[in-house]
């Protein structure tokens, strides 16, 4: 009877341990080596060490617009790759007139540690005070551009540092809506520990909003950016972009001059 209890445990700790693998597998798929940097495109930018509350030092760049910038916008990156992988997005932000500060999460690039919903919060507020910093101070002169997973870190953010707007770039429901979506026949509710809950938050929001979702996008169901942005508090605005979930942004003519009207009150 002992004998069976014992590997009956040892069973059971085997499927938890195997259950905790498979959502960390399917959250965070980061990657160590830069596969370019801002100089590769031509721009001068800073190499960052930030520090988080619980001691992680998130790397990142900075690209400054220049001496007279007139605003920052802080890029939370999604769940795949590092910030070499978001240097067009950079690049198109810093041709607005923006200064661009990118970093990556805990476990992502240069950044030590293990990823997790807690961590990345304390490195989204890490990249948000030096962002603040880097405009002076005046959070009016900051905006948080949010991409896929990034939406969550950056809407959890702008709840703890609220900056002066909000882009939410592919937002989902909450990692359990995910984990309905893609594996049905799984009790998600039960077994989804890392939930990332924008559903539940976003009501909270106090900063104007803009939501960007492609109806093609193959990862993050489009139907779920609507449900963000029809939960969202005035004022916001709704992009409807194109292509898919990771290339869409170079498919949609719109994407640039979309976010450019909407920070321009930043500039002013």
């Amino acid at each position: 009877m002992r004998q069976k209890l014992v590997w009956t445990g040892l069973a059971l700790a085997g499927l938890w341990a195997g259950l905790r693998w498979f959502e960390r597998a399917n959250l965070y798929i980061p990657s160590a080596r830069h596969e370019a940097h801002p100089g590769s495109y031509g721009l001068p930018y800073e190499d960052l060490s930030l520090s988080s509350a619980d001691g992680a030092r998130p790397h990142g760049w900075f690209l400054s617009a220049g001496p007279h910038t007139p605003s920052v916008v802080v890029v939370f990156h999604g769940n795949g790759g590092n910030i070499s992988h978001r240097l067009e997005k950079a690049r198109a932000l810093r041709a607005m007139g923006h200064s661009v500060l990118l970093f990556d999460y805990r476990g992502y690039g240069k950044s030590l540690g293990r990823p997790s919903e807690k961590g990345l919060y304390l490195d989204g507020e890490a990249a948000a005070r030096e962002g603040l910093a880097r405009a002076g101070g005046d959070p009016k002169r900051v905006a948080y551009y949010g991409e896929s997973l990034g939406c969550a870190v950056a809407l959890e953010t702008a709840l703890r540092l609220p900056p002066a707007a909000l882009v939410l770039d592919s937002p989902f429901a909450s990692t359990v809506a995910m984990g309905r979506a893609a594996f049905p026949w799984l009790p998600s509710e039960w077994l989804v520990r890392e939930r990332y809950d924008n559903a539940a938050k976003i009501p909270r929001l106090k900063v104007p909003l803009q939501v960007m979702h492609s109806p093609q996008d193959d990862i993050i169901p489009f139907a779920m950016g609507r449900q963000i942005f029809s939960a969202a508090p005035e004022p916001k605005t709704f992009v409807e972009t194109q292509g898919d979930h990771n290339e869409g942004f170079m498919e949609t003519p719109h994407w640039a001059s979309s976010i450019q009207a909407f920070l321009a009150p930043l500039q002013k």
